[in-house]
C-alpha cells in the first residue's frame, strides 16, 4: 500500500516537472489550453458562435445598467407636476452642497440660464430664451419640478442633461437654484421620494 502511494506520488511529481519545463520560446504542456487563451471577437464581428451571428449582443430584455436607478415619470407638463409633487430634495443646502451645485450650474446651465438665473446666458439671443428662475412662474416650481426638467428636459426648448449629470449632481443643482439663485432658503429640501432618477 505504502508503495503504491510513493508510485503515485512520483508520477504525480513527474507530471508537474514537465509542465513547467518549457523554456520561453516553447509553451509547456497545458491542460484545456482553450481555458487560458479563449479566442478574442470584435464587437461589431461576425461570431458564429451565438444564435443571430452577431458578437456584441443586445442586453436581456428588463435589465438596467449597474447603479441605474428607473424614473418613473415621462416627458411633458403633467409629468412635470407629478414630479414636483411626488419628489423631494434629498439635500441640505450645507456649504459643499451649494459650492457643488454651483460648479455644475455654472458647467452646464450658466451658457443658457445665466449666472443670476435671469435666461440671459451668453447663447440666450441665439436659442428661444430660457425663463428667469426669479419669474413669478418659476418660483412657484417645487423642487421635484426642477430635478424632472434637468432630467428629461422639455419640449423644443431644452434638452436633457440626464446624460451628463448623474441624479445626486441634479438635486446639487437644484438645491443651488432654490437656495442662491431663487433666494427659497433651505425650505425644499427633505426626503426624497419617489424615484431618484
Amino acid at each position: 500500500m505504502n508503495r503504491f502511494f510513493c508510485t503515485a506520488a512520483a508520477l504525480a511529481t513527474m507530471a508537474v516537472l514537465t509542465g513547467c519545463g518549457a523554456t520561453s520560446e516553447q509553451r509547456a504542456y497545458e491542460y484545456m489550453p482553450d481555458m487560458a487563451r479563449s479566442p478574442a471577437y470584435k464587437a461589431f464581428a461576425p461570431n458564429s458562435v451565438t444564435r443571430d451571428g452577431l458578437t456584441l449582443q443586445h442586453p436581456v430584455a428588463g435589465t438596467i445598467p449597474r447603479g441605474y436607478h428607473v424614473f418613473h415619470y415621462g416627458p411633458g407638463e403633467e409629468e412635470a407636476a407629478r414630479a414636483g409633487r411626488e419628489l423631494q430634495n434629498p439635500y441640505r443646502a450645507t456649504p459643499q452642497t451649494l459650492e457643488e451645485g454651483k460648479a455644475l450650474f455654472q458647467t452646464y446651465c450658466q451658457v443658457c440660464h445665466g449666472e443670476q438665473g435671469k435666461g440671459d446666458g451668453p447663447i440666450s439671443g441665439k436659442i428661444p430664451p430660457p425663463p428667469s428662475y426669479v419669474s413669478d412662474r418659476l418660483m412657484e416650481f417645487p423642487s421635484g419640478r426642477i430635478f424632472h426638467v434637468i432630467t428629461m428636459g422639455t419640449t423644443g426648448k431644452m434638452p436633457s442633461y440626464a446624460a451628463q449629470l448623474s441624479a445626486d449632481e441634479r438635486w446639487k443643482v437644484v438645491t443651488y437654484v432654490h437656495t442662491v439663485l431663487q433666494k427659497l432658503g433651505d425650505q425644499q429640501a427633505g426626503v426624497q421620494s419617489g424615484g431618484s432618477q
